[in-house]
C-alpha cells in the first residue's frame, strides 16, 4: 500500500529557500505515457541467457502506454535492435544472447551518452534500464570516471532517470574483484544522480532479475510529474534542489 500523495504534501527547497509548489501530476491516465529503453551490455558473460525469460515477461506485462527499445551497448555505442514500440511481443522478440566481447571503446557510460544523443523526445517519461557489470574499460577504477559523470549530466539535462542490473561480465572482467567493485560503484553513482535505483548483490550476478524488474514496474506505475517555481538566476543550468513531503 502507497499512500496518496497530494501537491499540498510537496516541498521544494533550494538551498533553505523554499519554492512554490504549481503542479503535482500522477503519471496515470492521459499522462501515463512512457518510452522505456532496455539496454543489454554485449561484454556481459553468455549465462546473462538465463534471464531472458524475465525480461520478456517483464517487457510484455507493461501497460499499453508504455513503449519499449531494445538496444545492446558496444563499442562505446548503442545498436539498436528495436525502436521502442508499444508491441511489446515484437520488442521481446528482440531480445537476444550478448556476444561476450566489449568491442573497441569499451564504455557502457559512453554508450549511455551516445543513445540520449539520438533519442528523440516524444514529450513523454524516457526512462533506461541497464543490464552491465558497470565496468569502464577506458577508464579502468577509481572515483571520478569522466565517462561516468558525463553520461550523468547527459541524463540529468535531457530529464531521462536510468536504472541498472548488475550481471557478471565475460571473461577476466567477470572474475576481478576490483573492477567489478568499482563497476557496481558507478551503476550505483549513475542510477542514484539521475533519479533511478540500482539492483544487484554484492558479489556474482543475481540467480532471478525477477524481483528487480518487479520492483522497478512499481515504481514506473508511481511516479509524478512535479512542476514549481525556481529561484531566478543569471545564466541558465542545473541546480540542486530538495524534495521532501510533509
Amino acid at each position: 500500500e502507497v499512500p496518496v500523495l497530494n501537491r499540498e504534501d510537496v516541498m521544494v527547497y533550494e538551498g533553505h529557500d523554499r519554492d512554490q509548489v504549481t503542479g503535482w501530476i500522477p503519471f496515470q491516465g492521459d499522462h501515463a505515457g512512457l518510452e522505456l529503453f532496455l539496454l543489454i551490455d554485449d561484454g556481459l558473460s553468455t549465462t546473462v541467457g538465463s534471464q531472458l525469460s524475465d525480461l520478456q515477461k517483464f517487457i510484455t506485462a507493461q501497460p499499453p502506454t508504455t513503449a519499449i527499445g531494445i538496444g545492446y551497448m558496444r563499442n562505446g555505442t548503442v545498436a539498436i535492435a528495436q525502436n521502442p514500440t508499444n508491441d511489446h511481443a515484437q520488442a521481446a522478440k528482440a531480445l537476444r544472447l550478448p556476444i561476450g566481447d566489449r568491442g573497441a571503446s569499451p564504455s557502457p557510460y559512453l554508450s549511455i551518452t551516445d543513445l540520449l544523443k539520438k533519442w528523440p523526445d516524444q514529450q513523454v517519461r524516457r526512462e533506461i534500464l541497464m543490464i552491465s557489470d558497470g565496468i569502464d574499460a577506458l577508464y579502468g577504477g577509481g572515483p571520478d570516471d569522466p565517462y561516468v559523470e558525463q553520461a550523468i549530466a547527459a541524463a540529468q539535462t535531457s530529464g531521462v532517470i536510468v536504472y541498472s542490473i548488475y550481471a557478471r561480465g565475460a571473461g577476466h572482467y567477470g572474475h576481478t574483484f576490483w573492477r567489478m567493485n568499482w563497476g557496481q560503484n558507478y551503476l550505483s553513482q549513475l542510477s542514484d544522480e539521475t533519479g533511478g535505483e540500482s539492483y544487484g548483490l554484492l558479489i556474482g550476478s543475481p540467480v532471478s532479475f525477477a524481483p528487480f524488474l518487479e520492483d522497478l514496474a512499481q515504481r514506473l506505475n508511481r511516479q509524478y510529474l512535479l512542476t514549481f517555481v525556481a529561484k531566478p538566476e543569471k545564466k541558465a543550468g542545473l541546480r540542486k534542489v530538495k524534495l521532501t513531503t510533509e
